[in-house]
């Protein structure tokens, strides 16, 4: 890769590492470049401190952020290189100050950040940077940076939303197949292995050693305060657990919408209808909540065909994300690419 140098900052800037009691001024300039973007806030003190608590995670050799004159935060962005090979980015810059050079700077520290990462590669692996934007245009000011600074769009995800006004169709009887709900107590390993394996599949995935992988998925998943068991719904088939649909009560502080966080059915159980009868036991779930919508994430270019199903069950795309990437350095690509 080429030596990347840091910009000067206007004068009177100063830089340094983000720390947890920055939490709440760092979601404030999110929501900020939300709002601008899609008129509405996105994200919670809550979401974001629990993210920033995961296991292992050195926060500030992780995290920069930028402060005006005043002492203000105006930019902040984080390098995420737990899967080494493939190593993400975000950067955020209030929309009072994307004009400043901040965004030019905080990128040229994430590109020199992300280098130093590189030797824990393999040495014959393709190291690559990768960033999600709004797409559509939404982000013209962030997706016009990623590209200046040799990012290029390579895939799409989508949000996808569906109205709970009526209650889900009920979900049909599996031959050797049955949906019961997680009990809270019985050891989740097993749940963690399905969600693993079934991701095989998607692109971009990355093995990683397990026990820290499963360590961050607990944290997520467990340490949160929004941890309900009875939102974890297993396909059993036997003893073997054949899928799992894992979800949470609300995403991004929406109350009144349910997430599917986790659709994954083994790949010897798939054309037989475990991830459409998940997806109505958890649509149903949340109408008894009285939720008005259910949400998701998805890899618009699914290898599994996640996206056609989520299609069928009557859910629509509410939001587009681009995903860019710039790569560090040449070599076999060790991910999941279809």
């Amino acid at each position: 890769m080429d030596t990347v140098t840091l910009p000067a900052l206007k004068a009177g800037y100063r830089v340094r590492p983000c720390t947890l009691d920055d939490v709440e001024a760092i979601v404030a300039l999110m929501n900020a470049c939300a709002i601008k973007v899609i008129g509405v806030a996105d994200e919670t003190v809550e979401q974001v401190r629990a993210d920033w608590q995961r296991p292992d995670f050195d926060q500030a050799a992780s995290q920069q952020v930028v402060l005006a004159a005043d002492g203000s935060i105006v930019g902040w962005a984080e390098v995420h290189d737990a899967e080494v090979v493939v190593i993400f980015t975000d950067v955020y810059v209030h929309p009072d100050y994307e004009q400043e050079g901040t965004g030019e700077y905080l990128m040229a520290w994430v590109e020199i950040r992300a280098a130093q990462t590189i030797d824990a590669a393999p040495a014959d692996a393709r190291v690559a940077l990768r960033a999600y934007c709004y797409g559509l245009g939404k982000d013209a000011w962030y997706s016009a940076l990623l590209e200046a600074s040799g990012f290029q769009p390579i895939r799409h995800s989508w949000h996808m939303d569906m109205r709970l006004d009526v209650p889900p169709p009920k979900p049909q009887q599996l031959e050797g197949v049955t949906i019961k709900v997680y009990d809270g107590q019985s050891d989740k390993r097993p749940i963690f292995n399905v969600k693993s394996t079934a991701f095989q599949d998607h692109f971009g995935h990355v093995e990683r050693p397990f026990e820290e992988e499963y360590a961050e998925w607990l944290h997520r998943w467990v340490g949160e305060s929004t941890f309900i068991p009875e939102l974890w719904f297993l396909a059993m088939a036997g003893d073997t657990i054949a899928g799992v649909c894992l979800c949470k009560a609300s995403h991004n502080g929406e109350d009144d919408r349910g997430w599917v966080g986790s659709l994954a059915v083994l790949r010897e159980y798939r054309r037989r209808g475990i991830g459409e009868a998940l997806l109505y036991t958890a649509f149903d779930a949340f109408y008894n909540m009285g939720k008005k919508r259910v949400g998701l994430g998805v890899d618009a270019g699914s290898l599994t065909g996640a996206a056609t199903l989520y299609k069928r069950v009557g859910m629509h795309v509410a939001k587009q994300f681009d995903l860019y990437e710039k790569e560090l350095r040449s070599g076999v690509d060790l991910t999941t690419h279809g």
